[in-house]
């Protein structure tokens, strides 16, 4: 029996080479498992992380944005300060300026404030002597119904003329009556309302109210006004109405309400002189006691502001616009040191309104 030929590419081969073709696919595809499983583990991590990430950038970026907000508010707030502070040196500086202008014109007007005060002295010496010879109508001790005791021989009122059957008294209130300089002022600002009352200078200035009302005669009506910021009668519920002169508790009533009154608040001689219209009929003689140029007009100021003597005076000037008719007006000033223009002018509007002027001295009446 002949020997059967062996053949490479026979069934048997064939299946064998099969089955091996088979198990690398086999083992190629459980690779490929396994190998995406991984890949889809690790972009799970790769995602966490990534979204981690992102939560941190945008966790960043909010705090940059408060911070650029914190910046900018800064730097606009530092902007304000420097443009504040800007403006406050060049008011500074126009403060300065305003003071040295006014103590250039105090230097130079305080010659003839002195010869002024020198003038209204001998004045004082030589009415003094002819009032002493001379006894004025309605001056007899019989005639009078209050008396005050003062010192000696200084119960006069040099060239003060006492006429008239309505009688109005102007008293400065402001808060610069408490003393002679501004440094007083602020001290007495200070204290409480008690011891304002008994500064010297508004203490004169009541005392001198008091002597001008024991020259009232029966039957004379007459009004006693304090003014400051507002203007109002010293006797309550009496503003605008005249008071009669009868046994003298009328008067002795007016002067103890303004011995109560405190000084304080800015000086308003516009509205001062305002008020005269208000009586009806008008006064026919003023006595106004002050100690200054006033520092209030028309409108009254929110808060306190520094007035220079350029304003001041325009103040006055327009205040005295208010005064009617030719209603005489009798000044007794107070002077203020510092504030050397108030006596020229306060002289100016006696002389014009056919009244009287006295810078009376700190030991009056």
């Amino acid at each position: 029996m002949a020997r059967r030929r062996f053949n490479v590419f026979s069934v048997a081969f064939l299946d064998v080479m099969a089955c091996g073709l088979g198990a690398i696919v086999l083992f190629y595809m459980i690779i490929n498992a396994q190998v995406a499983a991984r890949a889809d583990l690790a972009n799970e991590e790769l995602l966490a992380e990534t979204s981690l990430l992102e939560e941190e950038v945008f966790d960043g970026r909010k705090d940059l944005i408060r911070v650029r907000t914190t910046l900018e508010e800064r730097e606009r707030k530092s902007a304000s300060a420097r443009a504040e502070s800007e403006a406050l040196q060049q008011r500074l500086e126009r403060l300065l300026e305003e003071i040295e202008r006014t103590e250039a014109q105090a230097v130079a007007q305080v010659d003839s404030v002195e010869k002024l005060t020198s003038d209204v002295e001998r004045l004082a010496q030589a009415k003094q002597k002819l009032l002493a010879d001379i006894a004025a109508p309605g001056e007899q001790s019989g005639q009078r119904i209050r008396s005050f005791v003062g010192q000696g021989n200084r119960q006069y009122l040099t060239g003060m003329k006492m006429g008239g059957k309505r009688v109005l008294i102007l008293v400065d209130a402001s808060a610069s009556m408490l003393g002679t300089n501004y440094v007083n002022v602020v001290r007495f600002r200070a204290m409480d309302d008690e011891r304002k009352r008994q500064a010297p200078k508004w203490q004169q200035a009541v005392d001198t109210v008091d002597w001008l009302t024991t020259k009232l005669q029966p039957g004379t009506k007459f009004q006693i006004y304090r003014f400051s910021e507002n203007v109002a009668s010293v006797v309550p519920d009496s503003t605008g109405e005249w008071l009669v002169v009868d046994d003298g508790t009328g008067i002795d009533r007016a002067v103890n309400a303004l011995r109560k009154v405190t000084p304080g608040d800015g000086s308003n001689l516009y509205r001062a002189f305002r008020s005269i219209r208000d009586l009806e009929p008008l006064p026919d003689n003023v006595y106004l006691l002050t100690d200054g140029l006033p520092t209030q007009g028309r409108t009254v100021p929110a808060k306190p502001e520094l007035v220079s003597v350029r304003r001041r005076i325009d103040l006055f000037d327009k205040a005295k616009g208010e005064l009617p008719g030719r209603v005489p007006v009798n000044v007794l000033l107070y002077p203020m040191d510092g504030d050397p223009d108030a006596a020229a002018h306060f002289w100016r509007l006696a002389v014009e309104r056919g009244g009287s002027f006295m810078a009376p001295s700190r030991d009056w009446p």
